[in-house]
């Protein structure tokens, strides 16, 4: 061993590929794994530290395919929520991303529930990354705690080009974005992301998505989706998917898998038995998933996605006339669009994520019990809410089955995200609420699935959370416990390690994981943030250097 070893001794190595756990030693040199060996078969001799991990679990760090980091990041680059749970690299862009700036997007900074906590020099910033990586760069010169990388959102590339025209391109705007797709690939783009749940990608239709596609086929990019429908449309929505994956021969990746309202629980068992008959046919399809019942997106979801159309939503719901017919629309939802108080009932909405100070009162109510306390009906709740406050709006759904959840987490080809950004209660909590994935997701899966009810075992839980999303991504020097690959290393208590987050009291830190180190630096040392920002840019395979 040479100078700058870490020894880790006397653990119990699970090494991400699902391979049967082992006790033995593991050195860190550099921002690498040095050696894996049996106990004490590593000289000590020159080992700068020795860490002993006797009762403990090493293993890689996970990896999160479905962040929303990018805000979050711009207030504090440690991401405490996810680092505590052992995430080394957080992977975002579903939908939307900062960069590139330019065409017809505007200069307005996105409001978010954070917002208020970024430093306003972020919106001048953002104007200036015209290239997709200027944003990965930008934050990685900042310093960041996690390893970084991007799907190229897809609403952003229909943004650039065609703003919020809710129409189809014409053949100058199908090209100019093809060329930004194929610019996003080279800086590193593992692809292109389409939510097409929200405006703008839910204004385009599947030839268009399927053309789109082929053009990031020469850089091995993957097309990864929230599906149109993940409720009565669910079925549809997955041949929809399949249907780009087939006609653009491209891989496929589902952002979480779910049957979103108990009228349709039952069609998962179908949903499922279709993504195994696909991938028996040579369709390279599969999924990721949270571990919660509830889902987290605005409260925009309860209106037609129309509402929103020329980027007037607000305008719209403030608009006599346009009010009606959004009412009307959202009371009896024509079904060609995810109408989500119609699946749970305005008794499971809640909105959390209010700015304004008149609003807080509503925090953590259903709206059912927001629309009897103003004495509307509840699209005009949901509206005025909107109308008041200007943004989104951050809301829960409770829509999902637990015993779903169980039997996807079964399923070889599904992987597990987080949906949510990373942050720390510290200066989170004051936001307001916020989903519990954030603070939860993975020590929920070692706690409750593994250790509690036994619905996986252990070793196939970490590949889930590591190896399998590298596998996916094209990352061929993370995610295991290897030699010669980089340093993302988790040392947790398999007894203890949980989740502590709820959605009546979100801002709480997972338990178990002790140390996590990044790119061969420690940025978590006996459950405490040490303050590193070592992290890096993680880049797809069509990155041109």
């Amino acid at each position: 061993m040479t100078n700058n070893t870490v020894l880790i001794r006397n653990a119990r190595i699970v090494d991400g590929t699902g391979s049967p756990w082992r006790y033995g030693d593991v050195a860190l040199t550099g921002d690498r794994i040095a050696a894996i060996a049996p106990p004490g078969a590593i000289p000590t001799e020159n080992c700068d530290e020795i860490v002993d991990a006797s009762g403990l679990v090493v293993c890689p760090g996970f990896i999160d395919i479905l962040s929303h980091s990018i805000l979050s990041l711009m207030v504090d680059g440690r991401s405490v929520s996810k680092i505590s749970q052992g995430v080394t690299t957080e992977v975002m862009g579903e939908g939307w991303t900062p960069a590139p700036f330019g065409g017809r997007i505007n200069d307005d900074l996105p409001t978010h529930q954070f917002t208020q906590l970024l430093d306003p020099a972020w919106a001048e910033r953002m104007t200036s990354w015209k290239r997709f990586r200027d944003w990965l760069e930008a934050m990685t010169a900042q310093g960041v705690s996690p390893n970084i990388g991007s799907f190229l959102g897809g609403g952003t590339v229909r943004n650039y080009a065609m703003g919020m025209d809710m129409r189809a391109p014409t053949a100058d705007e199908m090209a100019t974005m093809k060329r930004v797709i194929a610019e996003a690939m080279e800086d590193g783009a593992f692809g292109v992301s389409f939510a097409l749940i929200y405006p703008p990608s839910s204004y385009a239709n599947t030839d268009e998505v399927v053309e789109l596609a082929k053009s990031f086929r020469p850089y091995n990019g993957i097309y990864i989706t929230h599906l149109r429908s993940e409720a009565d449309a669910f079925l549809e929505g997955l041949e929809e998917a399949l249907l780009i994956g087939r006609e653009a021969d491209v891989p496929v990746e589902i952002y979480h898998l779910k049957a979103a309202g108990s009228r349709n629980w039952h069609k998962l068992a179908s949903a499922m038995e279709r993504i195994t008959e696909a991938r028996s046919q040579g369709i390279d399809v599969t999924a990721d998933m949270y571990t919660y019942a509830a889902a987290g997106t605005g409260l925009t979801s309860v209106l037609p996605p129309w509402a929103a159309a020329g980027d007037k939503l607000y305008e719209n719901v403030r608009d006599a006339s346009m009010r009606a017919k959004i009412k009307e629309a959202a009371l009896h939802p024509s079904g060609d669009w995810e109408a989500m108080a119609d699946l749970v009932g305005p008794h499971g909405v809640m909105p959390v994520g209010f700015l304004k100070p008149e609003n807080q009162q509503y925090v953590g109510k259903r709206l059912s019990q927001i629309a009897a306390d103003m004495g509307v009906d509840w699209p005009d709740a949901a509206m005025d809410l909107l109308a008041s406050e200007g943004q989104r709006i951050s809301t829960f759904y409770f829509v999902m089955s637990e015993e779903n959840l169980r039997r996807q987490l079964q399923q070889p080809w599904i992987t597990i995200s987080t949906d949510a950004g990373g942050m720390d209660p510290d200066w989170a909590a004051p936001t307001g609420p916020y989903h519990p994935r954030a603070y939860g997701t993975y020590s929920r899966v070692l706690s409750k699935y593994v250790r509690a009810e036994k619905v996986i075992p252990l070793e196939d839980a970490v590949r889930k959370m590591s190896s399998a999303l590298c596998d996916r991504l094209g990352l061929r020097d993370r995610g295991q416990l290897r030699e010669g690959f980089f340093a993302d290393v988790v040392i947790f208590d398999p007894e203890t390690v949980g989740d502590r987050a709820t959605f009546a009291d979100p801002h709480q830190l997972s338990v178990g994981v002790r140390d996590v180190w990044v790119n061969g630096e420690r940025v978590w040392k006996d459950g405490v943030h040490t303050g590193a920002t070592p992290g890096r840019i993680v880049s797809g395979t069509g990155r041109r250097v």
